[in-house]
């Protein structure tokens, strides 16, 4: 991968066209602090993934929400599990004010509440709701969203940009990822930063072309 130069501060937004390029969850990787690095450094919230001790970089991730463009749900428990594991991980949460908040969040991404069956039972639809669920869960300071829409649930365009404006509005940066062209076109997107990413790495954008 090409070298990538990105600073984003509080209350930030990029967004990203990723539809030439496989390297999506690489960089995502990158931001979260789970790649070694060939030169140069990664800092989320001012620190240097790599200089923190495992299990302070492993609590500090519980700060980052994400959806992973694959899915990256566990098959063998259901989904409220699947939204609840990550908070219960790398935090110390009151479990049952984590649920409350899960499905409070679940309610305004246009779930009926927390998913009770497994992932694979779970319409594609209502599992892309579910990511944004346990993505935003837990007030974030970072928020990396790869292809959320997938270029076919053009209904979650609206409680995403809600739910990322309440969460910018406390101080959250946030990067989304699209290969789709209807979100890339938005000229009503309110991004601080329109980039590209492709073989040369991560290079920034004038317009929305």
């Amino acid at each position: 991968m090409a070298a990538v130069d990105l600073c984003l501060l509080s209350g930030e937004f990029a967004l990203v066209d990723s539809r030439h390029s496989g390297q999506v969850a690489w960089l995502a990787d990158l931001c979260s602090g789970l790649l070694p690095l060939a030169a140069g450094s990664v800092r989320f919230l001012g620190r240097d993934w790599s200089a923190m001790p495992w299990d302070y970089a492993a609590a500090l991730r519980g700060r980052i929400g994400r959806v992973f463009r694959s899915g990256g749900w566990i098959g063998s428990v259901d989904v409220a599990t699947n939204i609840l594991l990550p908070q219960l991980h790398h935090t110390r949460d009151d479990p049952s004010g984590l649920r409350e908040r899960a499905v409070a969040l679940s309610c305004a991404f246009g779930l009926p509440g927390l998913p009770l069956v497994r992932p694979l039972e779970l319409v594609a639809s209502d599992l892309a709701r579910a990511a944004c669920v346990r993505a935003f869960l837990g007030d974030p300071e970072l928020i990396l969203l790869e292809s959320p829409v997938q270029g076919r649930f053009i209904t979650l365009i609206a409680p995403l940009l809600n739910a990322l404006a309440a969460a910018r509005d406390r101080g959250a940066a946030a990067i989304w990822f699209t290969r789709s062209d209807v979100v890339w076109r938005d000229p009503s997107f309110p991004v601080t930063h329109r980039l590209r990413l492709g073989e040369r790495g991560l290079l920034p954008v004038a317009r929305t072309t």
